[in-house]
């Protein structure tokens, strides 16, 4: 019987199967930020118990509120900054050189086809993008992934979504996975993993599959996971190219990953984009979808353009595309937070911040904080926010706020209609 991407990875991994239902893999990596790591590492030392089972494998960021904004989030990052330091993590990415987690990772080519990663935020389900099996955990699993490098998961069962058909002019990876959510519900994938696949996956660039993956959580998904091919090569390239002889020869180690052709799926679906428009959420959940269309005209009070599903370079290129030259709405604050310091200098190379600066966009340092209502962009009660984010929970961006979710090009041409609003690059 064949094997899907997880099963395969699964086999290379597995160190134990306390039941039938789960398995104990080994871990690749273990990634941290500052808001979920302190409880871990507090819970660790009191247990007698502060050790890490391999320091080359743990990755640090301090994303969420950077700069530290009260004393509580100072103390976050003391914890934080102190352990790295006492247990030698060399990969640690501290103010100055910090971006939200899962922009940062991928961007320093810390995960690869075939991977195990975990991390105790919900969005680790990105990394998924490069065929690996990444997964948010809780508290007492992120301490044992410290400890010992082991994970135990439930045996993965998968959800094969093929991304058929041509996707449409001003129409981007975010709406597709916001209509993949309206689909199938944010219960639709719950304790599964799902493989995005088909023609309009194989043509989208690595940010473009990682805005995809990042979201497979808001379907209750474990991980997201795109095939690898030779566009995860070359995305890899400049960080593996001394373990391999050629790219062809990456591509072909990397293939073992592959689901099988008989592969055994919970559930497989056809999704046709071809006739896809932008798309926007009108409610507190991610399957709260409808057309742009029929939210245009919707008030919005702030426009954020940012975080782990929407901060990369290609998401402020296409943002600086529709404000160029044009204004923010007088009656609207905009926000812009590139993703990370690289991010952020190949915008003021490009002249993207220019052009944001230019059409009255407040820009922001990396950091994931107005997406969780931290830092950075909080929502006062019964504001409402055109965002680039992934979560629209009643109350996320901040007590008595509504988000509205929504691609890059929407977000930008709302801020300049000061009410949602399709982007001219949308030729529907």
């Amino acid at each position: 019987m064949g094997k899907t991407i997880a099963q395969k990875i699964f086999d290379d991994h597995r160190v134990g199967t306390p039941d039938a239902d789960v398995q104990v893999i080994r871990l690749d990596a273990v990634f941290c930020h500052e808001i979920t790591t302190p409880p871990a590492i507090v819970d660790l030392e009191r247990r007698g118990k502060d050790r890490v089972f391999d320091a080359s494998r743990i990755k640090v960021v301090i994303d969420h509120v950077s700069p530290a904004k009260d004393s509580k989030t100072a103390l976050q990052g003391k914890i934080l900054r102190e352990w790295a330091r006492r247990h030698a993590i060399k990969d640690f990415f501290d103010i100055g050189a910090n971006g939200v987690c899962h922009a940062i990772f991928p961007e320093k080519g810390f995960v690869r086809p075939g991977y195990t990663v975990i991390m105790g935020d919900s969005h680790t389900c990105t990394h998924g993008a490069f065929g690996a099996f990444a997964a948010g955990v809780g508290t007492t699993d992120l301490e044992v992934g410290i400890l010992k490098g082991v994970c135990a998961f439930k045996s993965p069962e998968t959800i094969r979504i093929n991304i058929t058909g041509s996707l449409p002019a001003g129409v981007f990876a975010k709406d597709v996975i916001l209509s993949v959510i309206g689909r199938i519900g944010v219960g639709g994938a719950t304790n599964k993993v799902i493989e995005f696949a088909g023609p309009v996956v194989a043509a989208m660039d690595m940010e473009s599959r990682m805005t995809l993956c990042n979201m497979a959580i808001e379907a209750g998904g474990t991980c997201g996971i795109c095939e690898p091919d030779r566009v995860t090569v070359d995305y890899l390239w400049p960080f593996i190219k001394d373990q391999y002889d050629t790219p062809e020869a990456a591509l072909a180690d990397f293939s073992r990953y592959l689901p099988d052709a008989d592969a055994v799926y919970a559930n497989t679906i056809d999704h046709d984009v071809s006739a896809l428009t932008p798309m926007v959420t009108y409610g507190y959940k991610p399957d709260n979808v409808k057309p742009v269309s029929e939210m245009t005209g919707t008030p919005v009070d702030q426009v954020y353009i940012g975080s782990c599903t929407n901060g990369r370079i290609s998401d402020l290129r296409v943002a600086a595309k529709v404000l160029e030259g044009k204004q923010v709405n007088a009656g609207v604050r905009a926000i812009v937070s590139p993703a990370t310091p690289k991010v952020y200098a190949q915008a003021l190379e490009e002249g993207l911040i220019k052009t944001f600066m230019d059409a009255g966009v407040c820009v922001t340092n990396p950091t994931c904080g107005a997406c969780l209502g931290m830092s950075n962009g909080v929502l006062a009660e019964g504001e409402v926010c055109a965002s680039t984010t992934n979560r629209n929970f009643n109350g996320r961006m901040g007590k008595g706020g509504m988000v509205h979710l929504m691609s890059p090009a929407t977000a930008a041409a709302s801020a300049i209609a000061g009410s949602i609003a399709n982007s001219p690059l949308f030729n529907g």
